[in-house]
């Protein structure tokens, strides 16, 4: 991946991360599968688009100040075992799942403020009521910044931005359409394999961060 050009670079890194963490299943992906099999494709996936735009916010900004402020020095040190443990721990927590989630209590104090009507609206603010999404983005980023996949200037922010755009919004098209094809929900079996696929994912990803950790501490030593 060195090879690559910066701003590619930047874009991959955000299409894999928005790819990523969109594929869990949560509120969001549940309610897409639920709505696809009684609505069809156009309302699935409006709710789908919602959920992006709100991401792609929170992704935003977190990169306007809050990761850049955790990758400088001790700072940055800390960040980087804190972003292993929330890979780790996340990985676990999805691996180790049992049942399917359900919607937790700041989003449903949003959602019975806001009353959201439209699909659209649906979707954006199911994802603004989960502060935990703006939480992993602000690690995410501290963490790209820090690894040089994301360069500390505005162009190459706002191209890993656009890539997570890409990511969120082709994971949930994808599923909206996936699921109004036969009109038919996934099984709850077929959502916990999901679950724990992203958990392996996230798992490998904590390894190899782990790695690259012990790696740098050696250099360091010699």
């Amino acid at each position: 991946m060195p090879e690559l050009p910066p701003i590619l670079l930047a874009v991959l890194t955000g299409f894999l991360s928005g790819l990523l963490l969109s594929i869990p299943v949560g509120p969001i992906n549940v309610t897409i599968m639920n709505e696809g099999a009684r609505q069809g494709f156009k309302w699935a996936a409006l709710i789908g688009i919602g959920a992006s735009l709100m991401e792609v916010i929170y992704c935003a900004l977190a990169f306007t100040g809050f990761a850049s402020f955790f990758s400088k020095g001790y700072i940055k040190a800390a960040m980087e075992l804190a972003s292993f443990v929330f890979m780790l721990g996340l990985g676990l927590k999805f691996l180790l799942a049992k049942s399917i989630p359900a919607t937790n209590k700041i989003e449903e104090r949003i959602e019975t403020r806001l009353h959201p009507h439209s699909a659209f609206m649906i979707g954006f603010v199911r994802v603004m009521g989960n502060p935990g999404v703006f939480l992993f983005w602000i690690i995410l980023g501290a963490h790209f910044i820090s690894r040089e996949w994301v360069q500390p200037t505005w162009e190459s922010k706002g191209a890993c931005v656009l890539g997570v755009a890409l990511g969120t919004g082709l994971w949930f098209i994808g599923l909206s359409w996936a699921v109004s094809l036969g009109h038919k929900k996934f099984s709850d079996k077929t959502l916990l394999r999901m679950e724990k696929g992203s958990g392996i994912g996230l798992l490998a990803l904590a390894l190899v961060h782990g790695v690259h950790m012990v790696m740098v501490m050696a250099e360091h030593k010699k």
